[in-house]
C-alpha cells in the first residue's frame, strides 16, 4: 500500500444516489486529505458516479437480489465486506438512522469506527400511523436502540435535529452538530432577474407545504398580478397542487424535477425564494433547511416557515422573513414587503450571502468533517515527511 495514499472512508446509503442526494455526494467529493469509496444495497438512476469507487451487493442478477435481501434482513454479506476490506477504510461514514443500523454488523466486520448522518425525517418521523415508511425504516424505528447503544458516532445537521435525538436517548457525548453546507462557488450570485418571480424548490409532498404558498402567491398577485409563482420538483401531491393553482393563480408554472445547475439558475432568476414547510403528524419537520442555504448563497432572500432547523440557516429580519407555520397570510405579507423593496431585497441578499460563507460553506464544513474523521478513525494524511497532516477547522460541539 503506497504508505502516501489518502486514508479511505467507506460512504454508505443504501441506493447510491438519488437525484434529490446532492449533498452526500457534494460532501464526499469536498474531501482533501480522505479518499470516499461509495457502497450501498444497489446502484439506482440518479447522480453520475462515473470515475468514482464504488461498490454494492446487488448488481444486477438474481443471486445479487437475494444477498441485498440478506444483508437487509440481516446484516450479513460476506462477498460485500470483503470487497470493501480489499479498499482498507479506516472510517464507515452512514447517511441516514436506518443506514446506520443497517451497517453496524459491517463495520464491526470490518473492524472500523462507524460515523450515521441523522438529516431530518430519519430524526424527527416517531409515529409511523400517519407516514408511509419503507419496511428498513419501520425497522430502524423498531430497532434503533441497538444503534443507540453501539460504538457509533452521531452527526445532526442541526442543533435542532441533535435535540431530537438527545430526546430520544442517543448519547449527549457522541451527538456533534455538523451542518453539510453549500457549495458556494457553485451557488454563487449572478442575478438574472427581469421580472418578479417567487421561487419554491421542493418535493411535492406534505411536509413541503406547496399548498400554503400556492395561497400566499394568489394574495401577493391579488395586489401585484404581474407576479409568477415557479415551482421545481416533483411528488405525490403534483396533480393536486395544480389543480390548486389553475383555481387561485394567474400566473405559475410547475417544471418538474430540475438538476442542482438548472436549481441555481432559477434561483438567480428569481426575486425571492419562499421555503413553507410544515410539521407533520408523524413528526417529520425540516432537518436543515438546505434550499434557504442555497437560495442565500447566490444572494436571494427567503421567506419560510420557522419549521425545524430553518430558524438555524434564515436570519429573520436579516438574511429574510420567518413565518410560523401554516400562516400563509403572514407569509404573503412578507413576500410583499420584498417584492416592493428592490432596495432590501438587496440587502438581505448581501447579508444572506456573508451568513452563509461564514457558517454553511462546504469546504469550510467538510473541513470540520475530516476533524472529525481524524479524531473518530486516528487516520490522516501522511505528506512526504511522513507527518499526519489535515487542515482544522471549528467543530460544532454541544
Amino acid at each position: 500500500m503506497n504508505p502516501f495514499a489518502k486514508p479511505r472512508v467507506i460512504i454508505f446509503s443504501d441506493h447510491l444516489l438519488y437525484p434529490s442526494e446532492t449533498f452526500i455526494y457534494a460532501q464526499a467529493n469536498a474531501l482533501r486529505n480522505f479518499e470516499p469509496v461509495y457502497a450501498g444495497s444497489r446502484r439506482v438512476a440518479g447522480l453520475d458516479l462515473r470515475g468514482q469507487n464504488i461498490c454494492t451487493i446487488n448488481r444486477g442478477n438474481q443471486r445479487d437480489r437475494i444477498l441485498e435481501l440478506g444483508f437487509k434482513l440481516f446484516g450479513y454479506a460476506p462477498d460485500f465486506a470483503r470487497r470493501l476490506g480489499a479498499f482498507r477504510p479506516v472510517l464507515l461514514h452512514a447517511h441516514y438512522g436506518s443506514n446506520g443500523l443497517r451497517v453496524l454488523p459491517l463495520a464491526s466486520k470490518l473492524g472500523i469506527p462507524l460515523i450515521v448522518t441523522f438529516h431530518g425525517s430519519d430524526a424527527t418521523v416517531l409515529d409511523l400511523r400517519h407516514q408511509n415508511v419503507r419496511l428498513g425504516f419501520r425497522h430502524y424505528v423498531l430497532n434503533k436502540q441497538k444503534l443507540i447503544k453501539s460504538n457509533a458516532w452521531f452527526l445532526a445537521v442541526s442543533k435542532f435535529i441533535r435535540r431530537k435525538l438527545l430526546e430520544q436517548g442517543f448519547p449527549e457525548e457522541k451527538v456533534l452538530v455538523h451542518y453539510t453546507g453549500v457549495d458556494t462557488k457553485k451557488f454563487h450570485p449572478a442575478s438574472t432577474e427581469a421580472a418578479p418571480v417567487i421561487l419554491f424548490v421542493g418535493r411535492m409532498e406534505e411536509s413541503k407545504g406547496a399548498e400554503f404558498l400556492i395561497r400566499a402567491a394568489a394574495e401577493v398577485q391579488k395586489e401585484l398580478p404581474e407576479v409568477e409563482l415557479v415551482l421545481l420538483g416533483d411528488g405525490s401531491l403534483r396533480a393536486g397542487l395544480e389543480q390548486l393553482a389553475k383555481q387561485s393563480l394567474r400566473r405559475y408554472q410547475f417544471l418538474g424535477f430540475r438538476t442542482s445547475e438548472d436549481v441555481r439558475e432559477w434561483m438567480n432568476r428569481a426575486s425571492l425564494i419562499c421555503v413553507p414547510s410544515i410539521t407533520r403528524l408523524s413528526g417529520e419537520e425540516e432537518g436543515f433547511g438546505m434550499v434557504c442555504a442555497e437560495a442565500q448563497a447566490v444572494g436571494k432572500p427567503v421567506v419560510a416557515f420557522a419549521s425545524g432547523g430553518i430558524s438555524e440557516v434564515v436570519a429573520h429580519a436579516e438574511t429574510g422573513f420567518l413565518a410560523s407555520e401554516g400562516d400563509w397570510r403572514a407569509m404573503a405579507k412578507y413576500v410583499l414587503v420584498l417584492l416592493r423593496d428592490a432596495q432590501l431585497r438587496q440587502g438581505f441578499g448581501v447579508a444572506g450571502r456573508e451568513r452563509v460563507l461564514r457558517e454553511f460553506d462546504l469546504e469550510l464544513r467538510t473541513r470540520a468533517l475530516e476533524e472529525i474523521y481524524v479524531r473518530v478513525s486516528g487516520a490522516g494524511t501522511a505528506s512526504e515527511e511522513g507527518e499526519i497532516c489535515f487542515d482544522t477547522a471549528v467543530i460544532s460541539y454541544p
